[in-house]
């Protein structure tokens, strides 16, 4: 999972890339230059930390429903970023090994030796301060405590102990990625209440299905690698059972949210869920009837919807409508 997602990754599979002349052994000046600069870019993961972006904005506006503190929402979304880069780019580390083994991660930048794992390691660790400079200065002390706990739990907890013990890695790793949401509010309130702990919980059961979606696409890597994914170890039929129980936890806790928020969010979130069950339980059916699946379709909707649903709470937020709870 990355921070942003998750045990194979929050971002879609992306297609290996030839070899470029700025690659090469005798590349000197800009050629060199812009090779490393992109290979630290890569070490934080940006495509993954868009969950970063998905999660944390609406709940900021969540918890100051009718009014949107634009430098609040920057700064925190600044700070964030450089936490999930610095947890990623940690995970990256400890991870080397198996990325050299996987065709999805071969190309990654400690796996083809673009940038010394020492390097790597004091660019992650400066992220990390960096992040807590930020938060602790310009928001408070609560979020950036809660930054830092996050990077120690995705590196220490997920990566170096769940990751490569037990198939159940992404569902509590998926914790780490869970954490913008706290982050958000307590950035905003400087404390912690029950709608982003709903929050929390909707992308903590949306994970596993989201990411062994991923995982049935390429569980031949994670097998090469050791690493044991439900896909590796279940049939396609168990793993599918497994998507559909979270895909319902998932859904039935955005609707939890409706009692603090407005029609508009009440809609969107009705309808976007049954349009995510939908598609998990034909996964369903199709692996029970023993036909061809298409994992990777049912990863890309999980992605959809889960902006989907987040989006319609901005929105909702922002317009102010008033709340399900105050018309009873």
């Amino acid at each position: 999972m990355e921070i942003g997602h998750s045990g194979g990754g929050h971002g879609a599979a992306t297609t290996r890339p030839a070899r470029s002349s700025d690659d090469s052994p005798g590349a000197s000046g800009p050629g060199r230059l812009r090779t490393t600069v992109l290979a630290y870019v890569a070490l934080t993961k940006p495509r993954v930390i868009e969950l970063l972006l998905v999660a944390t904005v609406p709940v900021m506006l969540l918890a100051d429903r009718g009014s949107v503190d634009i430098g609040l929402i920057a700064i925190t979304l600044v700070g964030g970023w450089l936490g999930a880069a610095s947890a990623n780019t940690l995970n990256m580390v400890i991870d080397h090994d198996i990325d050299q083994k996987m065709k999805r991660t071969e190309r990654r930048p400690l796996a083809r030796h673009t940038v010394s794992r020492r390097n790597a390691l004091i660019f992650g660790l400066v992220l990390g301060a960096g992040s807590f400079a930020v938060l602790s200065s310009f928001a408070n002390l609560l979020s950036a405590v809660l930054v830092w706990a996050t990077i120690a739990f995705y590196v220490l907890v997920y990566t170096m102990v769940l990751k490569r013990r037990t198939w159940q890695n992404v569902v509590w790793g998926g914790a780490a990625g869970c954490m913008p949401t706290l982050v958000g509010w307590a950035a905003a309130t400087g404390s912690i209440s029950w709608q982003p702990v709903v929050l929390f919980m909707v992308i903590f059961f949306w994970t596993p299905p989201h990411t062994w979606a991923l995982a049935m696409r390429y569980k031949e890597d994670y097998r090469a690698a050791g690493v044991p994914m439900l896909p590796v170890i279940a049939t396609e039929y168990q793993v599918a059972k497994q998507m559909v129980f979270y895909t319902w936890a998932t859904v039935l806790s955005t609707l939890v949210l409706i009692a603090a928020t407005g029609w508009i969010y009440a809609v969107v979130a009705i309808g976007a869920g049954a349009w995510f069950l939908r598609a998990v339980h034909r996964l369903l059916a199709t692996t029970r009837d023993g036909g061809e699946i298409a994992p990777l379709k049912v990863f890309l909707q999980s992605n959809e919807y889960l902006a989907i649903v987040f989006c319609g709470l901005a929105v909702d937020s922002v317009v102010h409508l008033p709340t399900v709870a105050g018309l009873f």
